[in-house]
């Protein structure tokens, strides 16, 4: 898939000139983090199958399908001056690593599915290079001076379909979504996105930067 398919529209507001932060209140923090935006085909795809089992479950907080994303990690409330750093290391992180394949593929919750308060569909495919990324990304995170607040916590890569208000039994979704095999796609991006809580339900995302991975060599 090309960086066009990844980055259109991506997490619900256009993306900006790589490298540049939008000017904030000094002292005012930032609330980040860094994901991969998968291809709209495979979002449309996953959206399809989800929309049934959202009949009926309005004791969940379904995912808005604009602002799915894989999260490689999430920085938490970040002061405008670590961001400015952070954005060199994510362009350094992005380049040693080359593209890789993955997948959608099956389901799970956190922190059970008998309890849940996160609904989320997992991925196949290399997983390792998956990992390899998302320490990259916050150990250059950390050297910016914006540690991931769950630093040291395994890796558990997912997108995030429903959130519950309180824990919730959703062991009949998860079966329904278990077999579930995506097409195949590419990560070859990796984005810094802002996301801004207000009175709606869905938080509002902005994308602040954007990074190509190393092409596979020929």
């Amino acid at each position: 898939m090309g960086n066009e398919a990844h980055g259109a529209g991506l997490l619900g507001e256009p993306l900006q000139r790589t490298g540049l932060v939008r000017r904030t209140p000094e002292g005012d923090l930032m609330r980040l983090f860094v994901a991969i935006a998968p291809p709209v085909a495979v979002l449309d795809e996953l959206d399809a199958l989800a929309r049934p089992l959202r009949t009926g479950r309005e004791d969940l907080r379904w995912t808005s399908r604009e602002a799915w994303h894989v999260t490689l990690a999430f920085l938490g409330q970040v002061e405008e001056s670590a961001a400015a750093r952070l954005l060199p290391r994510l362009e350094r992180a992005a380049r040693r690593h080359p593209v890789f394949p993955l997948a959608f593929s099956g389901a799970g919750a956190f922190p059970a599915a008998t309890r849940a308060n996160v609904l989320w569909s997992g991925l196949s495919g290399d997983r390792r290079a998956l990992a390899s990324l998302a320490a990259s990304v916050a150990a250059g995170a950390s050297r910016a001076g914006a540690p991931p607040p769950d630093k040291g916590r395994r890796f558990q890569p997912h997108l995030t379909l429903a959130r519950c208000r309180m824990p919730a039994d959703v062991t009949e979704l998860v079966a329904a979504l278990a077999g579930y095999q995506g097409a195949p796609w590419t990560a070859d991006r990796i984005h810094l996105v802002r996301s801004r809580l207000g009175a709606t339900e869905h938080p509002r995302y902005t994308t602040l930067g954007s990074w190509p991975l190393r092409p596979v060599d020929l």
